[in-house]
């Protein structure tokens, strides 16, 4: 089998996404990733060890998943990189959006509720 196309990852619902220590063994978590431009985007809590080791080491690998995070094809190689830029957030947050619906806007809400809004980060991750 192949690795997967961006755009086939981006159809999928849940995605495993895999940063790794400094030891080099993966760490996977299944996310939510929607496409744009070219990239792929998903949201996290930017105080979590997932982002620790992005900053640390950009390798990532993603492969789609169930909600669980059972990986149910083929592994992508890639880079990720916490995004800054607010017009750039504001896309990824709206492709979020428009690919998960209610879900992604009642996500929003309970994290500004309960002041996890500002401890937000964006993702952008590339396949080649």
């Amino acid at each position: 089998m192949t690795a997967p196309s961006l755009k086939e990852l981006a159809a999928e619902r849940y995605v495993s996404l895999v940063t790794f220590r400094r030891n080099g063994n993966g760490v996977p978590t299944p996310i939510w990733v929607a496409a744009r431009d070219g990239k792929l985007y998903a949201v996290t809590n930017g105080t979590s060890v997932k982002m620790k080791r992005l900053k640390a080491n950009d390798r990532i690998r993603l492969a789609a998943c169930d909600a669980r995070g059972k990986v149910r094809g083929e592994w992508a190689e890639g880079h990720g990189r916490r995004i800054d830029d607010s017009a750039l957030i504001q896309r990824a947050q709206r492709a979020l959006e428009s690919k998960y619906g209610w879900q992604a806007t009642l996500l929003k809400f309970f994290s500004t509720l309960f002041g996890r809004a500002k401890h937000r980060a964006f993702i952008e991750m590339t396949i080649p």
